[in-house]
């Protein structure tokens, strides 16, 4: 018999034997829970105003697990701690990178960033460097000189601003001037000109809001054309305009300042990064667009999450007086007739930080995880993910999980005496800055800014909703962005306290 034919006898076997596996993995593909879709939009529509709501829903009908298509693109989203800790067990590696768009190219400075490049050598250099030079906690210690300077600025304006007209404020604007002050100086030194603070804060917000922007070319690769006509490509193209000019005007004035302050050399990130820039002994080769992409992540990662964080903790104490006594009566205790709190003060401040969780526990900054993609094929829960399948983590949803949480809808800081959880990454049930290997590595950076803030101005005065104003006046749904601000900007009436 011819060898040839005798061959491919041998492999009819073999070959229905991978028809039956096929079937078999498409049937299982088939299987995972998955919304009705419309065509070709899929199940675009199903995301709603306000998408991490939307998909919560769809998962208490659809289960913890579930597949969307979203236009061309495959997502699975998960609702279940459970679950993302079977993926990142066995799975984080395959889900480490990011997936391609034109907003993540533009907000990663053409992948030269550790938030939203993708996973490679080159990110996993840049991660390191962020963690041991700009990021670690010695070197957030190292800026606590700047944090106390820029929250005495802040009492000093909520001062100024009561002794004007009816003694109402905005507060929101008012956090979210303090908190683009202090990064702005820690990130960029303190050369920065008020409207230079206004222009990188309206570009870290313009960042959430074109993330939920729809760009056809992500979704639908052959009407590109579209994002022409809709205009999104030309405002993309300002936004990263914006920056090209903001980022020349940055590297004349440098930022590289140095000061000593209590004997120790304070070096801003700007400064520090260029340092290691020609520094011989890093071995890696610092490019000008690596120092331009951790300096925007910095920027759009850093200021409206922590000034969002801010203003939910001081609506959640409005809305809940028991709880702000509390903080009050620990705050009295620990000051001892201060006129400021210290940051050495910080940790007899058990109360205070129990709260920041239970609020970052029912509004996480980034109530959707920055989505992920699979490097390769795999399973989960027994079904076949194929390669490229994207993974959306709704955090927000962990928070409202009665299998984790007693009463999950209920503010109660009380229950983290009880718990023995962080938000570090290693309790899967709580999880607002990412896991593993992509989990936020400014989570210290923006803690430190948050509770030296929030402790003094608790301590320095007393709050109390405007006349004619009630609790049950106040709107504590969030926005429709990637970063969950309250739709309604908090207006309180601060009073000055007696601290002697």
């Amino acid at each position: 018999m011819n060898p040839t034919m005798l061959v491919a006898i041998l492999m009819i076997p073999f070959f229905f034997l991978l028809l039956a596996r096929r079937k078999v993995i498409s049937q299982k593909e088939a299987l995972l829970p998955s919304p009705p879709r419309l065509p070709f939009i899929g199940n675009l529509h199903q995301l709603g105003s306000i998408p991490h709501r939307s998909l919560y829903k769809l998962s208490k009908q659809h289960g913890p697990l579930m597949l969307l298509h979203l236009g061309s693109v495959r997502t699975l989203v998960v609702s279940s701690p459970k679950i993302v800790e079977e993926v990142i067990r066995n799975n984080d590696l395959v889900f480490a990178t990011r997936p391609m768009s034109k907003l993540l190219d533009a907000m990663s400075n053409n992948k030269n960033d550790i938030a939203f490049a993708q996973y490679g050598e080159s990110w996993r250099q840049m991660k390191k460097l962020a963690r041991t030079h700009l990021l670690s906690s010695q070197k957030v210690k190292s800026m606590s000189f700047d944090r106390a300077e820029e929250v005495s600025l802040l009492l000093e304006n909520i001062a100024n601003e009561t002794s004007r007209g009816n003694g109402v404020i905005c507060l929101t604007e008012i956090l979210n001037s303090y908190v683009t002050n202090v990064i702005t100086r820690l990130v960029l030194g303190s050369w920065v000109t008020r409207e230079k603070k206004a222009l990188l804060s309206k570009l870290s917000h313009e960042s959430s809001t074109l993330f939920y922007e729809v760009f056809f070319e992500d979704f639908f690769p052959n009407l590109k054309w579209l994002d022409v006509l809709r205009g999104s490509d030309r405002k993309l193209e300002n936004y990263k305009k914006n920056w090209d000019t903001l980022f020349e005007e940055i590297i004349k004035n440098h930022g590289h300042e140095s000061k000593e302050v209590n004997g120790k050399n304070n070096t801003y990130f700007m400064g520090t990064l260029l340092d290691l820039q020609h520094d011989s002994t890093l071995g890696v080769v610092l490019t000008n667009d690596q120092i331009r992409g951790l300096t925007m992540n910095m920027i759009i990662a850093g200021i409206d999450t922590t000034s969002t964080t801010l203003d939910w903790c001081m609506a959640e104490l409005i809305r809940n007086p028991e709880v702000m006594k509390k903080v009050h009566d620990e705050l009295r205790k620990v000051a001892r007739g201060e006129d400021m709190i210290s940051e050495e003060l910080l940790g007899q401040l058990s109360y205070l930080k129990i709260f920041i969780k239970e609020v970052i526990r029912l509004h996480p900054p980034a109530p959707l995880l920055l989505p992920r993609e699979s490097l390769q094929e795999c399973q989960i829960q027994g079904y076949n993910i194929p390669k490229k399948t994207r993974l959306v983590i709704n955090a927000w949803a962990f928070g409202r999980d009665e299998s984790y949480w007693e009463a999950p809808e209920q503010f109660k800081p009380e229950r983290f005496f009880d718990y023995t959880v962080d938000y570090k990454g290693k309790d899967f049930y709580f999880i607002p800055f990412g896991v593993c290997r992509r989990i936020c590595p400014g989570m210290d950076f923006s803690m430190a800014i948050i509770e030296i803030a929030l402790a003094n101005l608790l301590h320095r005065f007393d709050w109390s909703l405007p006349s004619g104003i009630t609790i049950e006046d106040m709107d504590m749904d969030e926005g429709g962005e990637v970063i969950s601000f309250r739709k309604q900007k908090l207006e309180l009436v601060p009073t000055a306290s007696k601290v002697n």
